[in-house]
């Protein structure tokens, strides 16, 4: 594997030197081999690249001129998506029929879906008699984290420069490479300098002076609810506003009369997708006391199939948790849930592989609704199952945890899963295996967010709403 060193920063249009020396270390989690670098910035190269952003942005940029730039970026990064799905198979352990997939693919139908919104997106309306108006926020400050790395990047990046806006761009430190390709695609498209800055660093160091700075006007982040609560605390200092993707334990909420079979099948699969290393994971499967062991034997049927090993092989389907520290997390998360009296049905918290950040997938059977693992975010290949009684005993499981991000419904009809789906307090949920939908809204309720992304709901986040009021006419 060769070693990808980046040495520079991305800012005002231009590869430039760090203000300070010292770089971060990337990791290959299947092997734990350093694989690149990327710099250590600081809080003054923080301050260089909201300066050119803020000199790059306009706010009166035409919307014919957004979507030539959206057109070009877009074009970019695809030619580049080969190269970043190697990278973040590299970088953060996803295996090769997920990077060449969920982790590419899909990022460039958010991107071709925000070019679809902004041809269509009225942005002066009528209303009585004032004109109101859709203009660009501002300067964006995008801190993105590592588990899908060009996905929340895309997310951001893209509908801020439909928008009209400039972006001051903070990747992980676990998964920055595939960043730095997506910015160099970027470069590529020759946006106007400042349109795009680059800055990697500590999230101490960088991700709090972006939220912190005067003149960022808008900071949307994706990560833990522990560190987005300091976000919005910093944001909040200079009256901000801010976007939050946070964590989530969705509940697969299996009803009597369900394809319990197909249920099954379908949950453990999104439970276990990229390893785990999903926030909107279906992590907790709810299922009916009646038919509790069927379900049982279904999901160790199923978990079966779940081969973990080299990502770079076709054949895995879970690789390497994504770094030593999330990998020692959920063996935490496991140990903890054995000694609390949940009964391990499959997997553990052993490694099983001498070298490499490697875990079984691990299934819990009798979770405690109120136990740490029925309540709190793992994010590895860890799923708990809780047995219910009946419908209101299973919405009350479901709601009851601080989060509210994703899950789904399964019954008899879709008409059933429906009316329970209204009932639960979470942002959005798939109805007897609805398909994913790229430009629906997707975000939180509760400690899973604020606002929301994606499509015609994620795009309005980086508009501001301006009111004029006319003279009636005579």
């Amino acid at each position: 594997m060769p070693t990808f060193e980046h040495d520079k920063l991305f800012i005002d249009g231009r590869w430039t030197t760090p203000s300070e020396s010292g770089v971060i270390d990337v990791v290959d989690p299947a092997t734990e081999n350093v694989i690149g670098h990327v710099p250590n910035g600081s809080a003054a190269d923080v301050d260089a690249a909201v300066t050119a952003a803020r000199r790059a942005f306009d706010p009166l940029i035409s919307v014919a001129e957004r979507r030539e730039r959206l057109d070009r970026v877009i074009a970019a990064m695809e030619k580049r998506l080969p190269e970043i799905a190697e990278l973040i198979t590299a970088e953060m352990g996803a295996p090769v029929r997920i990077s060449q997939s969920v982790q590419t693919q899909v990022p460039l139908a958010v991107a071709k879906g925000f070019a679809e919104v902004l041809d269509t997106f009225e942005f002066e309306e009528r209303i009585g008699n004032s004109l109101v108006l859709r203009e660009p926020y501002g300067v964006v400050g995008a801190i993105t984290p590592w588990n899908y790395p060009l996905y929340q990047v895309v997310a951001k990046v893209v509908p801020a420069i439909a928008a009209g806006c400039t972006v001051v761009l903070k990747p992980s430190n676990e998964a920055p490479l595939s960043v730095f390709a997506f910015v160099e695609a970027c470069e590529d498209a020759g946006l106007p300098p400042g349109t795009i800055n680059l800055v990697s660093g500590p999230g101490r160091v960088i991700g709090e002076h972006i939220a912190a700075h005067p003149d960022v006007d808008f900071v949307s982040f994706t990560g833990s609810t522990g560190v987005g609560a300091r976000v919005g605390e910093l944001a909040g200092q200079t009256i901000k506003k801010v976007a939050l993707e946070l964590g989530g334990k969705s509940a697969n909420v299996i009803l009597e009369g369900a394809d319990l079979a197909t249920a099954v099948k379908v949950g453990v699969g999104n439970a276990f997708l990229n390893g785990g290393q999903t926030c909107m994971a279906w992590t907790r499967m709810l299922v009916p006391q009646s038919r509790y062991d069927e379900a049982l034997d279904l999901v160790e049927s199923a978990v079966s199939r779940y081969t973990v090993g080299d990502p770079r092989d076709p054949a895995t389907r879970i690789g390497p948790s994504a770094s030593r520290s999330q990998f020692d997390t959920v063996r935490g998360f496991i140990e903890r849930a054995q000694r609390d009296g949940a009964r391990l049905l499959v997997g553990g918290a052993e490694p099983i592989r001498d070298v490499g950040f490697f875990l079984a997938p691990t299934v819990f059977a009798d979770v405690d609704p109120d136990s740490e693992l029925g309540q709190e975010e793992v994010f590895g290949p860890v799923l708990a199952i809780t047995p219910y009684t009946d419908a209101d005993d299973a919405l009350r499981i479901a709601n009851g945890t601080p989060y509210g991000l994703s899950g789904a419904v399964w019954a008899g009809s879709d008409d059933e899963a429906i009316d329970f789906a209204r009932r639960v307090h979470t942002g959005q949920l798939d109805i007897n295996g609805g398909a994913y939908n790229p430009s629906a809204p997707f975000g939180g309720y509760k400690k899973s967010g604020i606002g929301r992304e994606l499509g015609r709901f994620g795009f309005e986040e980086y508009l501001q709403t301006k009111s004029l009021q006319l003279k009636e006419r005579a």
